[in-house]
């Protein structure tokens, strides 16, 4: 029942470093696309003042991270609820934080709207909306290996693929949200971070 991410290993702590810097110290943060639940996981138990809430569109993706939910020791760790970030009805009606990881690039452009849109209206004033993952910029020559990326996820789905910042921008834009920081990570990624005014 437990699904396992390789790639979970390999860049939690460099998220955890920025999440330390751009979450709030108290309240609830809402993992959108927790995928196998082992980030949940190990943020919560990193973070013990913040309460975790998982969250996927993937049942299979759900019932694995009730599987890690389960050993987990702490009391921070919300049980996960199915999330479309695409979709206009949220079951989750408050955040003080949102955080998305490697969920841009394989889904659809509506699931990253939805969720911008939908981040904006549970965050309040100043609560950031934080996404990560691979992103091409107009002013940044891409990677090789972005590029071949790109590639091989446009001919698994055309609806796939990596994202432009500036799209994202103008979304998050047009929906009262500005990015305050860019954080260059590992493997060519980047983790952006939004925020009202």
């Amino acid at each position: 029942m437990k699904k396992h991410a390789p790639a979970t290993l390999r860049n939690r702590d460099a998220i955890l470093a920025i999440l330390r810097h751009e979450l709030p110290e108290w309240g609830t943060v809402l993992e959108v696309a927790s995928g196998s639940g082992e980030h949940a996981v190990y943020f919560a138990k990193q973070m013990p003042q913040l309460a975790w809430q998982p969250s996927d569109p993937d049942p299979e993706a759900v019932a694995s991270i009730d599987a890690y939910r389960a050993e987990y020791n702490g009391v921070n760790l919300r049980e996960p609820v199915l999330l479309d970030a695409a979709l206009p009805d949220w079951p989750v009606t408050h955040a003080d934080a949102i955080i998305c990881a490697n969920m841009a690039h394989i889904s659809p452009w509506a699931a990253t709207m939805g969720l911008i849109e939908h981040g904006a209206g549970l965050l309040g004033e100043g609560e950031p909306l934080i996404l990560y993952g691979p992103y091409f910029e107009d002013s940044v020559d891409p990677a090789t290996s972005n590029l071949e990326f790109d590639r091989s996820l446009k001919s698994r789905d055309h609806c796939w693929g990596i994202r432009r910042i500036e799209d994202v921008d103008l979304v998050a834009q047009r929906h009262g949200l500005t990015r305050t920081a860019r954080h260059e990570m590992p493997a060519n990624n980047l983790m952006l971070v939004y925020r009202s005014a």
